[in-house]
């Protein structure tokens, strides 16, 4: 069997040359990331355009998922040799743009004393540093140091997400949005949702043109849950800064929380952080993160996301290679059969099916479709679709059937690089429900994907002569479900 779990790789100084994008793409990466919290919109671009270039001569539909910075706070310059914090020591928090010296740390961010109170934690250096707040006058907030070390340059500050401000998305992340959308980045990714509309608010900016990954890191996005899935296209569990927001021994069940409502509701949901921190420098991972790869795949993730590893990692293609053997691996004995399981009671259930959002029709084709798939063994399902929704909403089931997804429309085909278990293949247009069924049948032969003599389940919507535009048949959704032997 195929590797279903997907990889997301982010380019970096280590590894966006033209050669090694190729050679990440042949290792297994489905899904590259540009991180633009780190250089400017140009060099993404050009890196956009190297990974198009590569993926069509591998021959591989990859996605381009273009993460926005977020409102991230940074810390006024520390002194020339840095600042030492000592645990149990007393220091000062005070708004301003001015540098940070003995016993002050500035932050330009003028509401900062409003936001903070008595008992409100604060980390620095993306967690590394941890301070209490004891009090707040008119002119700072006085902490006492809990966990020291040493800071150098402008270090992060992480406030208490339920009290901040910040808005996000920011302007900036806004004018990123419209110009990676327009450039034709497969999606976008928002950081530090807190609530819906500010996944509505990059969404109407971008009119449509890019899908959404609603990436929760903060306590305040764990509250909205199932609103921020029913908004987003697809979500990230961004382990880091959710560690920091809440209570660090809390994030392996919101993990698995987050994973099983998004599979549920039929969004590509990514596990993201740390998965092979270590190799950043060495050659091989620990087994801790062998067992935390594993464990993901375990929960039924779609995707696993690799950062530094690969952007400034010392053998970023080696690191691929070992995250698609431990995920290949673990997919030998991930029990996906529960999810069938699981899917086929929820479907039973009236107040469930009225809550989810996939649309009723797809929902129960896709639940026949998961029953025939078992009871007539057989060798493929075929999913045809304008949109991805018809692959996505028959993944949720975690079928061991082999799954292809198929689509004229290129940014479709690219867009199901997230989903679990879809390898996407491309089709020619076709105007009748007999013709799709052909169509799709000679598409998988013709890439060697299906043979003469095999049983395949082929799903899709009535095709209504204008495939890939929008239309009323929208509504109605996965309504065709055919068994075909291959001739």
């Amino acid at each position: 069997m195929e590797r279903r779990t997907k990889i997301v790789a982010t380019l970096g100084p280590a590894s966006d040359s033209p050669q090694r994008i190729r050679e990440l793409i042949s290792a297994g990466v489905d899904v590259v990331r540009l991180n633009l919290s780190h250089g400017n919109v140009e060099d993404h671009l050009e890196r956009m355009d190297r990974v198009r270039a590569a993926a069509d001569d591998v021959g591989r539909y990859v996605g381009v998922l273009a993460d926005l910075p977020g409102p991230k706070l940074r810390a006024g310059e520390m002194p020339p040799d840095g600042l030492a914090l000592v645990a149990g020591a007393e220091i000062s928090l005070c708004p301003g743009d001015g540098p940070s010296g003995d016993g002050v740390i500035t932050v330009p961010y003028p509401t900062l004393l409003d936001d903070l109170v008595p008992g409100a934690r604060v980390q620095i250096g993306d967690g590394a540093i941890a301070i209490d707040v004891t009090s707040v006058d008119d002119g700072a907030a006085i902490a006492r140091i809990d966990t020291g070390g040493h800071l150098a340059g402008r270090p992060g500050v992480h406030l208490p997400s339920e009290r901040s401000r910040l808005r996000t998305p920011t302007d900036r992340d806004l004018e990123l949005a419209d110009e990676m959308s327009r450039a034709g980045a497969d999606f976008l990714a928002v950081s530090f949702v807190r609530r819906p509309e500010d996944i509505e608010a990059v969404r109407s900016r971008i009119e449509g043109r890019t899908r959404l990954i609603a990436k929760i890191e903060t306590s305040a996005a764990i509250s909205c849950l199932a609103e921020l899935v029913a908004a987003a296209d697809a979500v990230m569990v961004a382990r880091g800064d959710l560690g920091i927001d809440c209570p660090i021994e809390d994030v392996p069940h919101l993990q698995k929380r987050i994973v099983r409502h998004c599979v549920e509701m039929g969004k590509p949901v990514i596990t993201a952080t740390q998965m092979l921190e270590s190799m950043i420098t060495s050659a091989s991972p620990t087994r801790a993160e062998v067992s935390d790869i594993a464990n993901s795949v375990f929960d039924g993730t779609d995707a696993i996301m690799l950062s530094g590893e690969t952007a400034i990692g010392h053998d970023p293609v080696e690191v691929v290679r070992t995250m698609v053997s431990v995920a290949h691996r673990a997919e030998a004995e991930a029990g996906y059969g529960q999810w069938a399981r699981r899917m086929g009671r929820l479907h039973s259930d009236p107040e469930w099916l009225r809550a989810q959002g996939t649309e009723p029709v797809t929902a129960a084709t896709t639940h026949a479709a998961s029953r025939a798939s078992t009871d007539l063994d057989v060798d493929a399902i075929l999913c045809c679709s304008r949109s991805g929704r018809t692959a996505r909403a028959m993944a949720r089931f975690r079928p061991e059937t082999t799954l292809f997804g198929l689509s004229p429309d290129p940014t479709t085909l690219r867009s199901m690089a997230l989903i679990w278990g879809v390898e996407p293949l491309d089709v020619d247009a076709y105007g009748s429900t007999d013709e799709m069924v052909r169509r799709a049948v000679e598409a998988c032969k013709r890439h060697g994907k299906i043979f003469a003599g095999n049983r395949v389940l082929v799903l899709a919507g009535v095709p209504d002569g204008h495939l890939g535009e929008p239309s009323e048949r929208d509504v109605w959704g996965t309504d065709v479900m055919r068994i075909v032997r291959v001739d």
